[in-house]
């Protein structure tokens, strides 16, 4: 199967919510292939807060970093709005600035 990549239409989508939002004024959006990943802190050392992963069928996966690495949620959707809703109401710790 081919990889979907990301657009910047998925970016704008991305900052557009966040700008809804200005308790995450702090976090950034990046594309990476099929990944969109927030972030924040300094542009050469950025603080992983988590990513949204677009899948060959079409939807988004949530994922969150745990230590090294990234871990997979149960979490999918065909938008990104309704994960980035998730993500902010059950799991706000993971955007919370990091000192």
């Amino acid at each position: 199967m081919a990889k979907s990549f990301v657009i910047q239409h998925d970016v704008s989508t991305v900052e557009r919510w966040l700008k809804k939002h200005p308790d995450l004024a702090h976090v950034r959006v990046r594309k990476r292939g099929n990944l969109l990943i927030l972030e924040s802190g300094a542009k050469d050392a950025p603080i992983p807060h988590a990513r949204l992963r677009r899948t060959e069928i079409g939807t988004w996966a949530l994922e969150m970093p745990y230590r090294s690495r990234w871990e997979p949620t149960p979490y999918q959707d065909r938008g990104q709005e309704p994960l980035l809703d998730l993500l902010h109401g059950s799991f706000g710790w993971m955007l919370m600035p990091i000192a």
